[in-house]
């Protein structure tokens, strides 16, 4: 690739996202800039006017329409197929807004460390600190989690999955995981990985997708001068949201551990839970009974097992 201009996917998936269109693509010029990019949506089946909003905000971008909600993973592999040639991966929720210079930056850290996944440091909607770094799922973590709380564990040396410390995002870091609202992928990583794991509707997605590329020698590192902001979703308020991702972060963690581990895994999450759903949370209240119904524990370990995306859904680009 020496000397020969670099082009970015950028990939999104928009399900009843009208709402954030207009300001995510006014964010893509500025947060883009001095880069050759083109744009690529998967939409699942929106309700709204999504896509009729994407093609007066962005007439020149590609829109995959699914036909279906098979979720985010889903939609970034259908994007992703659907794009043109590329050296690189940009993975936008909806809901993000790029800093100027956001991706050059990321590109650069990317480059520099011969990694294969770069991220931003991310700001909530008010401009207020995001911990979106991530250590690997562990028993010992969960424990502290359960037990401490995460804010508290992720400022104890490396005890926390969740890193609150804010001295790491300061500085180019290697992590296992990082929220997936906005990942630069390189596409040697891609190759290497394949599509993200469709098995995931909503949530572990991106973790199980890092894991997967660290396994393989691909390293996720973070970019502190690449800014963007994250408005975020309602996981937190949303009891089946909440549920939802308590259970996929037991389904992973099953996937990559034997049952005995996958079950004090499984406990020490329900203690969390339920210790919370006691004081009052209804959140965790709802994950506690999802857990405690659960059945797929006995998932084989291992690898997920990943299929290349189906070639189906219209297909519409701009001149």
């Amino acid at each position: 690739m020496t000397g020969t201009p670099e082009t970015i996917a950028v990939v999104v998936v928009t399900y009843n996202s009208a709402r954030f269109v207009p300001d995510l693509v006014a964010s893509l010029g500025p947060g883009l800039a001095g880069l050759d990019w083109h744009l690529t949506v998967a939409d699942n089946a929106s309700s709204d006017d999504t896509v009729e909003v994407l093609r007066r905000e962005a007439p020149w971008a590609r829109i995959v329409e699914t036909g279906r909600n098979g979720g985010y993973a889903a939609g970034i592999n259908a994007a992703v197929a659907a794009a043109a040639p590329h050296h690189a991966v940009l993975v936008l929720n909806p809901d993000v807004r790029l800093a100027p210079n956001c991706v050059p930056e990321l590109l650069a850290v990317l480059r520099r460390r011969n990694a294969g996944i770069a991220v931003p440091r991310i700001v909530r909607a008010d401009g207020g600190f995001s911990p979106s770094l991530r250590r690997e799922p562990t028993i010992p973590r969960a424990l502290g989690d359960a037990v401490l709380g995460a804010d508290r564990m992720g400022r104890i040396g490396s005890l926390g999955e969740v890193i609150t410390d804010r001295r790491w995002y300061t500085r180019e870091v290697t992590v296992d995981w990082a929220e997936g609202s906005i990942m630069l992928i390189d596409r040697a990583c891609w190759d290497a990985c394949g599509p993200w794991d469709e098995s995931f509707f909503l949530y572990s997605e991106e973790t199980e997708y890092a894991l997967r590329a660290r396994d393989r020698g691909f390293a996720l590192v973070l970019a502190p001068r690449a800014r963007a902001r994250h408005l975020e979703g309602d996981s937190a308020t949303s009891p089946r949201l909440w549920a939802l991702l308590t259970l996929n972060r037991v389904r992973l963690y099953r996937r990559r551990h034997r049952l005995p581990a996958a079950v004090v895994y499984w406990a020490l999450i329900l203690l969390r839970e339920a210790s919370r759903a006691a004081a009052g949370n209804r959140c965790s209240r709802h994950a506690a009974r999802a857990l405690v119904s659960v059945r797929r524990l006995r998932e084989t370990p291992g690898p997920a097992s990943v299929q290349p995306p189906a070639a189906t859904g219209a297909v519409t680009a701009g001149a």
